[in-house]
């Protein structure tokens, strides 16, 4: 298989960009106490196995597949963490996570594998050609979601834990994820997605619905990257 690589309950004196990555990731992991730190033992039981991937469904040929969890240790910001399935859905990852919204550059699978473990859903798409008519159709289903009744009851800002962004190191053009779940496809599908979303959303290991940091800007240049 092909490897890959809260709302902070205060406001963070020193900007993410200017942080030293290790520096930052040892007071991220002291500060999110409600996280699972990195001295976590992953429970056999808990880790599950592969699931068979369905059969292709709708008209872009979405495969939904239950996975392995890999683990849920905290490693240090930018830091590469390699990952089994594409797109990530489980694993070790960064102490932060990502703010939930629609980003236009690249967030480094470390975040959002961590919003993943929160009970997000994470969709990525790869489209060196451009493919704006789906990413506009997946906008619109992302925006058509219900509210979380999750974090309403923790009034949290956060309508909804759901984030997109361009991953360029998919290897089919849209996909999901979800903490133990993928969806991928040929393009976007909204039937298929929307059905993902609902059923998988808010199934993490952390019921936290607390927005994480904005990663559109002020990381370190190669961010994630293979050493």
């Amino acid at each position: 298989m092909l490897a890959r690589s809260r709302w902070f309950v205060f406001a963070l004196a020193t900007p993410l960009a200017a942080a030293a990555p290790v520096a930052f990731a040892a007071f991220a992991a002291f500060a999110l106490g409600s996280c699972t730190s990195s001295g976590d033992t992953a429970d056999a039981a808990y880790l599950g196995v592969q699931g068979e991937a369905s059969a292709p469904m709708g008209v872009c040929g979405a495969v939904e597949q239950e996975q392995q969890i890999e683990g849920w240790t905290h490693v240090a910001v930018c830091s590469y963490v390699e990952y089994f399935t594409n797109p990530p859905s489980s694993g070790n990852h960064y102490p932060i996570w990502a703010a939930y919204k629609t980003y236009t550059t690249p967030v480094p699978d470390g975040f959002f594998v961590h919003n993943l473990e929160h009970g997000a859903i994470v969709l990525t798409y790869n489209c060196p050609n451009g493919c704006a008519a789906d990413v506009t159709a997946a906008q619109a289903m992302i925006d058509a979601l219900p509210a979380d009744p999750d974090c309403a009851a923790q009034s949290s800002p956060v309508r909804r834990r759901t984030l997109m962004t361009p991953d360029p190191s998919l290897d089919v053009p849209f996909a999901a994820s979800a903490w133990g779940w993928t969806l991928r496809a040929r393009c976007f599908d909204p039937v298929a997605f929307e059905s993902f979303a609902l059923r998988h959303a808010d199934r993490g290991r952390e019921d936290i619905c607390a927005d994480g940091d904005d990663v559109s800007y002020g990381l370190q240049p190669g961010c994630g990257d293979p050493p």
